[in-house]
């Protein structure tokens, strides 16, 4: 289980924008988070996925809580978590193909030898052609380079996925691919997902609950 426990945080200690949230996600469970621009959802995502330290409060791991954010986690728990962010475009390095984009957790892990491979059955499983691998972010399209992003995310085989506003930008075709992507993932290996959207719609079809971070930083659960 993934548990966030009075969780406050933000970039200002003078103004956080999450003030005393708890959630939890059980072990194949998906959990939305819904709420209005601004209201700190991932804010609250970043720091579930161990890429942001809160100010307050304690983030736990199947009972273990964790020691360390971003590169100071431990790597076990670091690479539990694949996220997919809701621009592409500034989540991947301009400079890298598509194959390279998505190999790069792998080859950062010390699993270079397994990246090739690994790689071509990604692209797959998202909807990639060869061809796409080959080339660079500036020459594929928002849809595409998502697909890469999630590829990417998957690459380390996490138990929980953490997709904020992950088809915010996109239209509802590729919408309904990438979700199926990630339901395919989820029944295959039992992984736990937070899914952070402004979509009421989507995440009451997508989600098993679904719980609401109002403007003042609190939570509701429907």
């Amino acid at each position: 289980m993934l548990e966030l426990s009075r969780i406050t945080a933000g970039y200002d200690r003078r103004a956080p924008v999450v003030r005393d949230v708890s959630l939890t996600v059980g072990d194949g469970e998906a959990v939305g988070l819904l709420g209005p621009s601004g209201c700190g959802k991932s804010t609250l995502a970043r720091v579930a996925a161990l890429l942001h330290r809160p100010d307050a409060g304690t983030v736990v791991i199947d009972g273990t809580p964790a020691r360390g954010w971003r590169h100071r986690a431990p790597r076990e728990q670091r690479t539990a978590f694949g996220v997919v962010f809701q621009q592409p475009r500034l989540s991947a390095d301009p400079r890298l193909r598509l194959a390279d984009l998505v190999a790069e957790p792998l080859r950062a892990t010390g699993r270079k030898a397994e990246a090739t491979e690994r790689v071509e059955d990604l692209a797959r499983t998202v909807g990639l052609s060869t061809d796409l691998l080959t080339r660079r972010p500036h020459e594929v399209s928002d849809g595409q380079l998502q697909r890469a992003c999630l590829a990417r995310a998957l690459s380390l085989r996490p138990r929980w996925l953490i997709c904020d506003e992950m088809t915010a930008m996109l239209d509802a075709s590729t919408t309904a691919a990438l979700v199926g992507v990630v339901e395919r993932y989820r029944e295959k290996t039992g992984a736990g997902l937070l899914s952070v959207s402004h979509d009421r719609t989507l995440l009451g079809r997508w989600c098993d609950r679904t719980v609401t971070l109002g403007p003042s930083g609190g939570t509701s659960r429907r």
